[in-house]
């Protein structure tokens, strides 16, 4: 649970987050868990349920628990956060732009502007998506 948010308030962020990506809940994909090996024996799921979806790629910012071998082998690639939102970024960059000013207008509580949300990315790691967003501002 998050410092400061009460345990009604979570399950209200984890509805409101199944609620807008219904394809994001994945489920029955338990029975694959026990049949994958990696470095880290706690990521299984998370491969579990890619194949579970027929996704084909990974976000994680743990890339070495995910040997690109391995997951090559079950049609999948992994990414960093910052790797994806930038190539989110790419493919849209009009509406990438548009939709971080608006997301900067929202932000109320603190109320910050374009370049200390900016720095709030790269804080969060992810520097590359912030440097480019900046370099459209």
């Amino acid at each position: 649970m998050e410092k400061g948010v009460s345990e009604d308030e979570a399950n209200k962020r984890v509805e409101k987050a199944n609620a807008a990506f219904p394809d994001a809940l994945v489920t029955n994909y338990e029975g694959l868990i026990d049949h994958l090996e990696l470095p880290d024996k706690d990521d299984r799921h998370v491969i579990a349920a890619a194949i579970k979806t027929n996704a084909n790629l990974i976000v994680t910012n743990n890339i070495k628990d995910f040997p690109e071998e391995y997951l090559r082998s079950y049609g999948l690639s992994a990414k960093t956060a910052d790797d994806f939102s930038t190539d989110i970024i790419d493919l849209n960059q009009e509406q990438a732009i548009a939709a971080f000013k608006e997301m900067v207008l929202n932000k109320k509580n603190p109320k910050m502007d374009e370049y200390e949300v900016l720095d709030q990315l790269r804080n969060a790691g992810l520097t590359d998506t912030a440097n480019y967003l900046h370099a459209f501002l």
